[in-house]
Order: C-alpha cells, then structure tokens, then sequence
C-alpha cells in the first residue's frame, strides 16, 4: 500500500503545454490511493479543459476564487485547510513570480498563500525563461520560504530547444510526493555523500575528467534528506542545483574531495560513494598552458586515494556504500570491490551503453550486500534514488541492530 493512500492533495495545474502531463499526473495519484482536487489557474485552461480532469477525478474542478455556486464561496479557505499536499504541476514562471511576491489574485495562489500544508511545485518553461535571474531568484526565495521545487528536468522542449525548463515526469513526481509521507527512517542521521566526477588538472586550463553528471548523487542526496537524514553533499564539479535541505560542499580535485571527506567521515552514520572519483592523476601540472607543439603526448600519472576504501577503514567506520560502474561482469567485478574495500552495501550499473549510466537521465542498479541482492530495474534516475534510499535506510538499522 502506497503512503499516499488516504492522502488530500491538491493538485495545482497553471498554464503551459506541460499540462497535458497533470492529467497521467492525476491517475498516477489515485491509482495510489491520494484523493485529489485539482485547482486550474485561467491560463492552464487554455491548454487543458476542466472536463479533462473531471472525467478523470470524477469530481468538480475548482477554477473560481469567489465561487457564487458554493454557499460560502471560500473555496481557497476550504482547499487550503482540506489539503495534505498542494502540489502544482505544471509551475510556470508566471505562477513562481506571483507566488514568490505573495499574490494572490487567483483561486491556486490564494490557497497556496492560505494553508499549512506542504507546497511542491513542479516547474515547466522554456529554458531561458528558467535560467532567467529573475526566475532563478524566485525559485531561491520559495525554497528559502520551504515550499518544495522538484525539477525541472533537462531535454527537448515544445519550442525546440534544448535545455533545462521540462516538467518531471508524472512517475517521478509520483515518488517525490510519496516521499513527503515517508516514515523519515532516517530521521536524526547524519548522512555524507559524494557526487559528481573529479578533474585533475594537466595545466591552467585542461585537466584529466570522466562523464559523471552528478545527477544519481543529487537524487540521492534528496532522497535521503526526504528521510530526515541531515545529509552533507561533497560534490565534483556539476551544473546541478543543490537539493533542498543538503549542506553542499564544493570540490574540483580527488585530492580536495579525501580532505573534505576525511574531515567529516567520522562524525558521520552513513557513508554513500557516488562520484566518480578520477583513479589518476598527473605527476606535475605545468604551470602554463602546454603548447601544442608535437604529434604526441605523455603523461605521467599517479594512483589517486581510495576515498570509499579509506573510510571503510576508520576504526569507527560508518555503514558504508560505495558505487560501481562498470561496462561487462557487473556483478562480479562489483561483488569483488565490495570484499575487496569492506563495504557494507554496493550498487552496481552497467555503463557504456546507450541507456543509463552517466550522462543519462534513467538508470538501473544491482545491489549487493553480505548475504543479500536487489535489482532495481532501468527507472528514472530519482524514482531508482528513493528506491535506493529506502534500502540503505533499511539495511543500516538492520546493522545497527546486530552491532
């Protein structure tokens, strides 16, 4: 049974071709047991009709602030009280500002600005009115105010474009608004995780990287401070916005990344290795940008610490989780680093290949634990989080128990 069943949601729709999305959005909530009201601004139903949406709840939709056909017609009174969860998806640029200036000229922003409930909104725009400063310092002040922004998404948009302005899939989220009723497993933990790749610099201005996004290592993070972990990100160099309640910290190299994890690991209850630490670097960086002067180049490089490895290996060691990617014999090549480095739990992908992996927007993992696998299927990369997540979660206070 889903953690949604039961649950009031108000599902917000504002105006944007993402709206077509709410109506999968709406089943998805239902079919796991939410009962939904669902609340359109004007602008939404130019896109999508209220009949949509009725004939899929089977209850009215609200659109009216000032409704005359309700006896009390406070409806933004009613919902704001009646909602668990207001959830608006799509959240335009438009619906961000008002909000973030504490409008409230429409029945949706009324209640937003009259409940108690947790807000979540799920953004959908074109790319540059997202990366706009204005709409960046929107979002910053609604996350600062603890409203809740999932998203959005990177891709191809309805204009044509490229970028990052896309609304989060209806399954995705379908697992973040579970997870705001999630029994906070974790609750007073105190998790540290890495994220992102390393660059280990060659001259001013090249250096030695891999294809790590981050994007597995941000989900995870947010999964894991959804379950009331206080969760310290220590992240590679990324464009990846920082998850609500995660301290991030920024490095570039392997080296400054072991310093700043050393500093923390022992304080810390849970270890999780995600980034794809460089396993070399140069002997010498050139202190000026090399010439291209030759046909060839030599480098000479060194081993780089083994930051998963060493913190499995502090006398008070934290219930550690390390990541392996790897292109053929996943299990066996991942089962052996896991015995090898002492880890407690390892999640194995495969990488290389057109789907999954770095770079990619979906993955799948084999975890591995003494005694123990789970194989969660080729998912949207922070549905596989929470799902993650869960599983760390589970497996540390079993440990914790027999310890």
């Amino acid at each position: 049974m889903s953690v949604l069943q039961g649950k009031k949601v108000v599902l917000g729709v504002t105006g944007g071709i993402a709206a077509y999305k709410s109506a999968a959005l709406l089943r998805a909530l239902m079919q796991a047991g939410a009962i939904v009201r669902v609340v359109m601004t004007p602008a939404a139903q130019a896109f999508v009709t209220t009949l949509t949406f009725q004939a899929l709840s089977k209850e009215r939709v609200y659109t009216e602030l000032l409704d005359t056909d309700q006896e009390a017609a406070m409806n933004h009174i009613d919902l704001a009280r009646w909602a668990d969860l207001v959830l608006v998806a799509p959240a335009s640029a438009d619906f961000m500002a008002r909000l973030a200036a504490g409008m409230a000229n429409d029945l949706l922003s009324t209640l937003s600005l009259a409940t108690t409930a947790t807000i979540a909104l799920a953004p959908a725009m074109n790319r540059q009115m997202w990366l706009n400063p204005a709409t960046q310092e929107n979002a910053r002040l609604l996350r600062q105010r603890g409203l809740q922004l999932w998203g959005p998404d990177e891709g191809e948009q309805a204009c044509g474009e490229t970028g990052p302005g896309r609304m989060l899939e209806p399954d995705v989220l379908l697992a973040q608004a579970e997870s705001i009723f999630a029994s906070g497993s974790l609750q007073g933990k105190r998790v540290l995780i890495t994220a992102g790749p390393t660059r280990e610099f060659i001259d001013p201005v090249r250096y030695v990287g891999n294809r790590s996004s981050g994007k597995m290592g941000y989900a995870l993070a947010a999964s894991l401070a959804r379950l009331g972990a206080e969760v310290t990100l220590i992240s590679g160099p990324v464009a990846l916005t920082t998850p609500d309640r995660v301290l991030r910290v920024d490095v570039e190299t392997a080296l400054q990344m072991e310093e700043a994890v050393m500093a923390r690991a022992s304080a810390c209850d849970i270890f999780v290795g995600v980034a794809a630490v460089a396993d070399y670097r140069p002997t010498e960086i050139a202190a000026k940008k090399i010439k291209k002067s030759s046909e060839t180049l030599q480098l000479n490089l060194r081993k780089n610490p083994d930051i998963l490895a060493l913190v499995a290996a502090l006398d008070e060691a934290p219930y550690t989780v390390g990541f392996a990617a790897e292109t053929d014999d996943v299990e066996a090549f991942a089962d052996a680093k896991r015995r090898a480095k002492k880890v407690d739990l390892i999640a194995a992908n495969r990488v290389g290949g057109s789907r999954g992996g770095f770079e990619g927007d979906e993955n799948a993992l084999l975890l591995l634990w003494e005694g123990g696998r789970e194989a969660i299927p080729m998912m949207a990369k922070p549905v596989v989080a929470e799902r993650l997540a869960e599983r760390i979660a589970e497996r540390y206070h079993i440990q914790a128990n027999l310890g």
